[in-house]
């Protein structure tokens, strides 16, 4: 691909939707068609060019974001084609962060889909302008004209239709164009036309009472945004095509309206006219705000015009393993040119990286380039210390640029290897993905020394698991990660603790007596010194203590920790020369053991605080699976056509809770938890878990 020749000929956009709507697939149309690929690639066969991962193959499904370039008439194209599943939210916000413009893809069966509507927040947030395409027109219950509603029902968005169908379903044969008010119909004469060629011709006389209705919704919506068009229109003149798509462009620069086209990316219907819009609504580099940051040293404000002449700057947006190259870092540069073999100033490592080699990315292929300016989306070798998020720039004019927000992971499980000699090749091999994707976390729970991996969905742990034994050849067991209960008591006992060891010479003797009490839970644990007439020496009952809290560590139940008790030294004997401390310490440890056993221990479990926040209609859904889960409902409120439900629920109950969420909800629902309290579990559940009850 040639080098762009300005920067308002560059497009950098993103193709965002829920799963199944389209993205890959009108991506792998758009890239046959710009000439980029000589072949069609097909999600069902596997055979496309930007799912690559032998994952995404297999599932059919986009895992991770891909980028690539292409050419259109003149223009360059740089791609992100990214994930519909929210497991993999991430790829699509660290994407957007770094793009100018999108096509947001709706299924013309479907319309508005739950994903749809969280990577549109994630636009929103970062004011990403967007031209919307209703796909597989072609479909059975193909309705345009629903999406359309459903644009402005669930996203809030103002779309603005400048193409109309001709037909639905299997009669779908083409599109009219409202801004020209001519027919664009597909030819279908022989296989080998592909979709390339069409015929234009008069709007078909069912369709010109409809065209006409939202030609003029489009005019008065876009008017407003060009004072010499908007003369015109008021004046009832003739309006010139290209002064409608001006005042459009205007529109959607500003991200006030959403243009709308239609048509099936699977059978080759619409992406031309889709090519062509991206080019006349969607910005370049200088069409979009110059990026703001401050100056580290000073914390003033600074910004960086797109230009080439300009300090460098750019901004990590994600970080990938290749099997060839190492560790790439892909690069958003916003400002200024650099070259291969050139240092860079990483602002939040503060530290100096040397860019080794840079390199354009299809998919996972890689062409080498020697230099990379303004509006430039490449991958670069080298940098060791960055970060997804971290700001990059020329070492004499730092600029911090605001990093990206990531959002926590919502479901943890437990992993381990299968041999112990896999053991270090886990760790690193977790590192390594830790270092890839920012929603996927790892740590050691101290209490069971489980290795615990947290990411955003169960498919996104699965992928993570199928990842460790294809690429990194570990093989692992995985399963729930385990509850960390609590014991405790509840009745008062004195239990005696007695150590006596004779074995020639010095022997070893303690003699205690505890009295054990429960107390209020959250109480934690109390030591009380009741010892009168010296039945314990002094400088003996500080390692009853510590007896007393070695014990405390393993229950007489199950071996979980002990809490909520006060245990009060009252009585014991010593001998003068056989006593030591560490026979009073054990002695102390025995007391407590043996008296908790005849306390009537209970188990306690973790219970967490829950918010849940779903539509209305899902309420009574919800309820009733969190009753299934032993949750005690706190409060129910409303917040528009949003419940918000706090409720206090185990963590023992919590595990698949993200998935069933979603799936309850069609993915529009989510949840928070943190930890609350402990409370005493039922003997159904103390017996399920420790095999018996006392």
């Amino acid at each position: 691909m040639s080098k762009k020749n300005s920067l308002d000929k560059l497009r950098n956009i993103g193709i965002m939707a829920h799963i199944d709507a389209g993205k890959t697939t009108t991506t792998e149309r758009i890239l046959f068609y710009t000439g980029r690929t000589y072949k069609l690639g097909d999600v069902n066969e596997g055979s496309t060019e930007m799912d690559w991962m032998i994952q995404e193959r297999e599932r059919g499904i986009t895992i991770t974001s891909a980028a690539t370039q292409c050419e259109w008439k003149d223009y360059a194209f740089n791609i992100i084609d990214t994930p519909g599943h929210v497991d993999f939210t991430i790829e699509v916000e660290r994407s957007i962060r770094v793009l100018d413009g999108a096509i947001a893809l709706f299924c013309a069966v479907g319309g508005v889909e739950p994903q749809s509507e969280t990577v549109w927040r994630q636009a929103d947030r970062y004011h990403v302008p967007r031209i919307a395409f209703i796909n597989k027109m072609d479909r059975i219950g193909a309705d345009f004209f629903g999406a359309v509603r459903m644009m402005k029902e669930r996203l809030h968005a103002n779309p603005v239709v400048l193409q109309l169908p001709i037909g639905a379903e299997d009669k779908f044969v083409g599109v009219v164009d409202l801004i020209e008010m001519r027919a664009y119909i597909w030819n279908e004469k022989s296989e080998s036309d592909l979709g390339v060629s069409f015929l234009t011709g008069e709007i078909p006389p069912e369709l010109m009472k409809d065209a006409i209705e939202y030609r003029e919704k489009l005019l008065e919506t876009v008017a407003e945004y060009d004072d010499a068009l908007l003369e015109k229109y008021l004046a009832g003149e003739t309006l010139n095509p290209n002064d409608i798509g001006n005042a459009v462009r205007k529109a959607t620069l500003q991200a006030d309206v959403t243009p709308v086209l239609c048509g099936s990316a699977f059978r080759n219907k619409g992406v031309q006219p889709l090519l062509d819009a991206v080019i006349s609504y969607l910005p370049s580099p200088l069409d979009v705000p110059p990026i703001e940051g401050e100056n580290p040293a000073t914390g003033e404000k600074e910004v960086r015009k797109p230009d080439d002449s300009a300090p460098f700057s750019a901004l990590a947006f994600k970080l990938a393993s290749d099997p060839h190259v190492g560790k790439l870092t892909y690069l958003r540069v916003y400002s200024g040119r650099i070259n291969a073999g050139s240092f860079v100033y990483n602002v939040n490592k503060d530290k100096n990286e040397r860019i080794n080699r840079l390199l354009l990315m299809h998919a996972n292929d890689r062409t080498q380039i020697k230099v990379i300016s303004t509006g430039d989306i490449v991958a670069a070798v080298g940098l060791k210390e960055t970060k997804t998020g971290d700001s990059l720039c020329d070492p004499d004019h730092p600029i911090l640029i605001e990093p990206m927000n990531f959002p926590e992971p919502v479901i943890s499980i437990a992993i381990e290897p299968k041999t112990k000699a896999e053991e270090e090749k886990l760790a690193a091999s977790l590192y390594r993905l830790t270092d890839e994707d920012p929603t996927f976390r790892v740590k050691t729970d101290p209490e069971t020394c489980q290795t615990i991996i947290s990411g955003m969905g169960e498919l996104h742990l699965d992928i993570i698991v199928d990842r460790l034994k294809r690429e990194f050849n570990v093989q692992a067991n995985v399963g729930k990660p385990e509850v960390a209960y609590r014991e405790t008591i509840d009745e008062v006992v004195e239990s005696e603790g007695k150590f006596i060891r004779q074995s020639g010479g010095q022997g070893q003797y303690g003699h205690v007596w505890l009295r054990i009490e429960p107390m209020p839970p959250g109480s934690g644990f109390e030591f009380i010194n009741g010892i009168k007439a010296g039945a314990v020496p002094r400088e003996f009952i500080p390692h009853v203590e510590k007896g007393v809290i070695e014990a405390m560590g393993s229950g007489p139940l199950a071996g979980y920790p002990m809490v909520d008790l006060r245990v009060t030294l009252f009585d014991g004997a010593f001998h003068p020369v056989d006593s030591t401390e560490l026979a009073f310490k054990i002695a102390g440890s025995i007391a407590l053991r043996e008296g908790t056993k005849k306390g009537k221990p209970y188990l306690l479990e973790p219970i967490m605080a829950l918010e849940v926040v779903i539509p209305s209609q899902n309420l009574g859904d919800i309820i009733g699976n969190l009753q299934q889960r032993r949750a005690k409902i706190e409060d129910i409120k409303t917040k528009r056509d949003q419940q918000i439900v706090h409720a206090d629920v185990p963590l023992a109950e919590m595990f698949g809770y993200a998935t069933q969420l979603r799936s309850l909800t069609q993915g529009r629902g989510n949840h928070t938890l943190q930890f609350s309290h402990y409370a005493r579990v039922s003997s159904e559940i103390q017996e399920h878990v420790c095999g018996f009850v006392y």
